[in-house]
């Protein structure tokens, strides 16, 4: 064990003559354990060694000198006047001595400030192109620690460290890509932060902000080059006039003999032809030059975005090149080579047969799931959309069912094929390869090609027989859910009613799966005589598919389909104690606002119905920056019929911070005021803070007709009448459903 005070008695040997360079270096070892091990010297004490060990200079000792530079760099942050060792260690660094001059260029920058560094830099900009790897490499590491004292000074520094990039040192080579990298990299990260704080100002293109990013455009640095330019683009509200100086700059990278260049401009090319294809037509040319880049991925973003800009007349010849060489690239560039396609097919409809031919035979190739499943749903949406395709399209993707080793792809063209078969004009041919799968493929692709079946039988008379025949051959399969499905199916169509057909087998299931677990779950729960009855559920939101703004350029992820805001909302409040028993949620308003946005509590309301029970859900926001508030509820007042069980308050509400409080009214079995006018005359005025019970549209459950139109009129044209129960609250007026199509008008229908 050292004693701090023991140690710093003898380091009074320093002051001897002559200097003993054995014990002086066992001491100054000493010292560095002590400072290593968390001993707090005072500033006298260390300043006084720090004075002693300045005469151990006077020494020509090696192994002494360096450890001095050591006990420099240890006690500079301690010690005071430390300067007094700067023309010691400035000699030593300019020395002839190459032992010497790396250590002693580390221990100076250590003790400089921003104030000396200048009187330095002259001599730092010659060691950094030094010859001796040693010395070129102190003074590289020591620029990286001084960058973060004097940025601007360090900076001027950068044609040094890029003339020191062509030593045959390797570490020599690494060290100036750190520096010049270092200062690249905050002139690209100070882009992306001007980038985050324009779109924070709504797009305004007069911003100096946007000026400011303009004009990185013009900076030496190609990083910081490039992060302008993608800044601009990916800037909200972007005309084709302001994305022309980042397209120029990025035509110029095209030609960049560096490969990650031309990757970063032909990538950022791709996501502008989505928006702007018109902006990256003068890039035409250079792309057309990248086809034949011996970078694969190169070459296969310059073939997509060039079919997002070019002309219906150049389909054929990047098809053809496409075709060259999409064998030698990865699974992930060729889904980006698909997703175009598919983009391409809706803009050029006509050139289905080329894009078709392509496809099938991508399709024959080997891939993994997420490829195939690109091909697959590519062919779907040609099947779907153009219908002079659809046949053609049908016949590839029977073809892969042969042989598909995935099952979610198999099934989801089974289900394909029972939608489109029945309507073309010889079904019956696609019999045959539905029919295979029963005898070959798995328990789940089983069962979709029964369910497929029964669609032909339900659509077509001809082939009914047959249907039946095959049918009653599934019912031996050894599956449950397959032998369920042939039984089911066979029963329905053996009675040969379209009003069955079009409810069991063309339309399905059609309630939500969330309600309908919620409801199983209850009834499990309360055993009743009752059988459980499914209209007690309420019927599936029509899911709105939005167009993709942006593909993506890697593979893309698995297809997870987002919980509708119905779905949301049932699980907020069955995690709540107090409504965990109210049973499905019938349907969720639209928010209603109470108060004027300006007041000190910002107040919206959400209705929540269930069957027998309506739950408000009341969205607070304190405006008030000096008070917070807690426990805080909504006092309701409802009529004499309607019973308030108990109210949840939020437990605080802090400055802009939303709180949630809830109130669950019971709803009265028989509402003797449903049906009543209302007064004649005069005009009825409400508060603000006024909130109506219920509305018209609370009761009614918006979605789209569960069948389709095909369907709809075809049990129209077989003499089925169509039954509309419609219960209205008074004081509404009749009304009728019509439609010009077939000419067919269902009569008004009358209102309790």
């Amino acid at each position: 064990h050292l004693e701090k005070s023991a140690v710093l008695q003898e380091a009074r040997i320093f002051n001897e003559t002559p200097i003993n360079p054995r014990r002086c270096l066992h001491i100054l070892t000493k010292i560095l354990y002590l400072l290593n091990q968390g001993e707090h010297f005072g500033t006298t004490e260390a300043t006084e060694a720090f004075f002693a060990m300045t005469r151990l200079f006077q020494s020509n000792d090696q192994t002494l000198r360096r450890m001095c530079y050591l006990t420099i760099k240890e006690m500079a942050t301690i010690s005071e006047d430390v300067i007094i060792v700067t023309s010691s260690l400035t000699k030593d660094m300019t020395g002839k001595e190459d032992v010497y001059r790396g250590p002693a260029i580390r221990a100076l920058c250590r003790i400089t400030d921003g104030t000396m560094l200048q009187a330095i830099e002259r001599y730092m900009k010659q060691a950094i192109v030094d010859k001796v790897s040693g010395v070129s490499s102190s003074a590289l590491v020591s620029s990286l620690h001084m960058m973060k004292i004097s940025h601007d000074v360090v900076k001027r520094w950068v044609n040094e460290a890029q003339e020191a990039a062509s030593s045959d040192n390797i570490m020599v080579q690494v060290l100036p890509l750190s520096h010049t990298g270092t200062l690249e990299f905050a002139g690209k990260n100070l882009n992306r932060f001007i980038k985050d704080a324009f779109k924070s100002l709504n797009g305004n293109h007069e911003s100096p902000l946007f000026d400011f990013i303009e004009s990185c455009l013009r900076n030496k640095h190609e990083m910081v080059i490039y992060e302008a330019a993608s800044a601009i683009i990916h800037l909200p509200n972007c005309t084709a006039r302001e994305l022309a100086p980042a397209v120029s700059v990025l035509q110029l990278f095209c030609s960049s003999p560096k490969p990650a260049l031309r990757y970063a401009a032909v990538r950022t090319l791709n996501k502008v032809a989505m928006k702007h294809p018109s902006a990256v037509t003068a890039c035409n040319l250079d792309l057309e030059n990248l086809i034949t880049d011996s970078n694969r991925s190169i070459a296969t973003l310059a073939i997509t975005t060039l079919l997002k800009t070019g002309s219906e007349s150049s389909v054929d010849r990047l098809m053809k090149q496409i075709s060259s060489f999409v064998s030698e690239i990865s699974d992930e560039f060729k889904v980006v080579v698909v997703q175009a396609i598919s983009a391409l097919c809706q803009k050029y409809p006509r050139k289905h047969s080329v894009m078709m031919t392509f496809l099938s035979n991508m399709l024959r190739d080997d891939g993994g799931f997420e490829y195939k499943r690109a091909i697959v749903d590519c062919i779907i949406s040609i099947v779907e959309e153009n219908p002079e395709g659809k046949e053609a399209g049908l016949a590839h993707l029977c073809e892969f069912i042969e042989d598909c080793e995935h099952t979610v792809l198999a099934t989801k063209i089974l289900h394909l094929l029972g939608k489109e078969g029945p309507r073309t004009p010889v079904p019956s041919k696609y019999i045959r390869f539905i029919f295979n799968r029963v005898v070959l493929e798995n328990e789940a692709v089983r069962a979709a090609a029964v369910s497929a079946l029964a669609k032909f039988g339900a659509q077509n008379e001809n082939l009914l027989p047959s249907i039946l025949v095959l049918l009653q051959r599934c019912m031996m399969d050894t599956d449950d859910e397959v032998r369920d499905r042939a039984t089911f199916y066979l029963n329905v169509l053996q009675q040969r009613q379209m009003a069955l057909n079009a409810t069991y087998i063309f339309n399905g299931l059609t309630v939500s799966v969330p309600g309908m677990e919620k409801a199983l779950h209850q009834y499990t729960l309360e055993p009743s005589e009752k059988p459980f009855d499914m209209k007690s559920i309420p019927l599936a939101m029509a899911p709105v598919f939005e167009q993709k703004a942006e593909i993506m350029f890697v593979a893309t992820k698995p297809e997870k389909f987002a919980p509708s805001r119905q779905d949301i909302f049932q699980e907020q409040l069955a995690a709540i104690p107090e409504f965990m028993d109210l049973g499905p949620l019938f349907k969720s308003s639209e928010p209603v606002q109470l108060t004027e946005a300006e007041t000190e509590y910002f107040v919206r309301c959400v209705k929540h119905v269930f069957t027998n029970h309506i739950v408000f859900q009341f969205d607070c926001t304190n405006t008030l920056n000096d008070q917070l508030l807690e426990k805080v509820t909504v006092q309701m007042e409802p009529s004499e019929s309607h019973e308030v069980l108990c109210c949840l308050p939020a437990p605080s509400l802090a400055y802009n911070q939303p709180g949630i409080c809830y109130t669950l009214v019971r709803l009265p079995d028989d509402d003797s005021t449903a049906g009543t006018n209302p007064q004649e005359g005069g005009e009825r005025s409400k508060n603000a803070s006024q909130l109506e019970l219920l509305t018209v549209g609370d009761l009614v459950f918006s979605r789209s007709m569960a069948f389709s139109n095909n369907c709809f009129w075809g049990l129209i044209a077989h003499g089925w009448c169509l039954r509309v129960r419609l219960i209205l609250v008074s004081g509404l007026a009749n009304f009728r459903v019509s439609t010009s199509e077939k000419g067919i008008v269902i009569p008004s229908l009358t209102h309790r």
